[in-house]
């Protein structure tokens, strides 16, 4: 999300200049990153965002500057599964096949969205805290009137936007694709084909910051903020002191809120998509903003604090009638990943990367002891595959 932050903050300051946009939308075998990583490509060649590890980033700037003249968009094909892959220059060994779509951004007339593209888009989902739909084609073949980089922009609360030409019966097709996927956060690759035409289009799914609620201004509280912020959470911080809950001590947090003897701060909306952490160190205190917690059907809660402690606010809520025990097992404590973490900036790390296993249902051991692929495989479809191998001035402007 930081990454998607930067495209939009840069896009914003050459909104009068025409850029290019390089999205993965497709990947098979081994990828550094996976469908949806973005760069932003400026027209001096500097760029925002990576789609890879470092070993693409040449190569694709060298076409963006050629799609920025041209104004065509175009899909680049990186075939890494041939060892002779290393001996171009590329040295990237990861035996995987990347798909790219390389599209202009168009300049904007200064303070007015006259029409709408997809880093308005983007920057509408995380304004809403909404999730949306994309769908985007990047092969049409036939005499259909369909182009490459067409595409559906799809949000529950907005008008969908049709940008390009499409025929009906793709219309009613990708609508149908899209709004089933709301639901999900899972990119696709899907065909579309009728008499005419046939298309193959990326679905990808566009998710609002991840909510994280911090319940505890403390010092250990600081660097959770700030990390959690450079990976792309929208955080709240809420505690009942105010000389802690201040824009000065959280200058990066999204939202401060200062909570009352009882109950949640106003303005909080605490729902199945947040995260909450509990680090108050005040017993009362937490015992409070566990019993508010524990009524809500969160993504994740987490409790700091040794096992005694909690099991105490266990016995006491029990007698509460109106708190749902039965969340208590969903209860993560004591909080973190069992990293050997000493320290709040080492205690940060393992509470994020907690809830990180948590979100993506994953358990959080080590990655040399899984069996099978790091990501889960997307299904590659029946795109074809071109090598990209480098020409001599792609060498020139791509050295290795």
């Amino acid at each position: 999300m930081k990454e998607l932050t930067g495209i939009i903050e840069m896009r914003g300051i050459h909104r009068d200049k025409t850029l290019a946009l390089a999205t993965v939308v497709q990947t098979e075998g081994s990828s550094y990153r996976r469908p949806g990583a973005r760069m932003l490509i400026l027209p001096d060649g500097r760029t925002v965002g990576s789609v890879s590890g470092g070993c693409l980033e040449r190569n694709v700037v060298f076409h963006a500057l050629e799609v920025i003249a041209s104004r065509k968009p175009v899909v680049l094909t990186f075939d890494t599964t041939n060892e002779e892959d290393i001996a171009y220059g590329a040295g990237l060994g990861c035996r995987g096949v990347i798909h790219i779509l390389v599209e202009c951004i168009h300049p904007l007339p200064t303070g007015k969205k006259d029409r709408a593209d997809l880093i308005d888009f983007f920057e509408n989902v995380i304004d809403r805290r909404e999730s949306g739909v994309i769908a985007t084609v990047i092969r049409a073949e036939g005499t259909g009137v369909t182009q490459v980089g067409d595409r559906l922009l799809l949000q529950p609360s907005e008008t969908p936007q049709w940008q390009g030409n499409f025929e009906f019966e793709h219309q009613i097709q990708l609508m149908a694709e899209a709004e089933e996927m709301l639901g999900s956060n899972r990119s696709k690759v899907i065909s579309c084909t009728n008499e005419s035409e046939q298309l193959e289009v990326f679905l990808e799914v566009a998710q609002a910051p991840t909510p994280l609620v911090i319940f505890g201004a403390g010092y250990d509280a600081l660097p959770l903020v700030r990390l959690a912020k450079e990976v792309g959470y929208h955080v709240t911080v809420v505690d009942r002191r105010p000389s802690y809950a201040t824009r000065e001590r959280f200058p990066e947090a999204d939202m401060i809120l200062l909570a009352n003897t009882e109950g949640l701060p106003e303005g909080l909306i605490l729902d199945e998509k947040a995260s909450v952490v509990i680090m108050s160190h005040n017993y009362l205190t937490d015992l409070a903003f566990l019993r508010e917690v524990l009524s809500v059907p969160l993504r994740y809660a987490g409790l700091m604090g040794p096992r005694k402690r909690a099991e105490k606010m266990f016995a006491e809520l029990e007698e509460d009638e109106n708190v749902p025990l039965h969340r208590w097992s969903q209860l993560h404590n004591p909080v973190g990943l069992d990293i050997g973490a000493d320290g709040p900036e080492q205690i940060a790390i393992s509470i994020l990367a907690e809830i990180q296993a948590n979100m993506a249902g994953h358990t959080g051991g080590f990655l040399r002891e899984k069996k099978g692929p790091i990501h889960v495989p997307r299904q590659m479809e029946s795109m074809s595959t071109t090598r990209m191998v480098p020409t001599e001035s792609e060498k020139e402007f791509c050295p290795a």
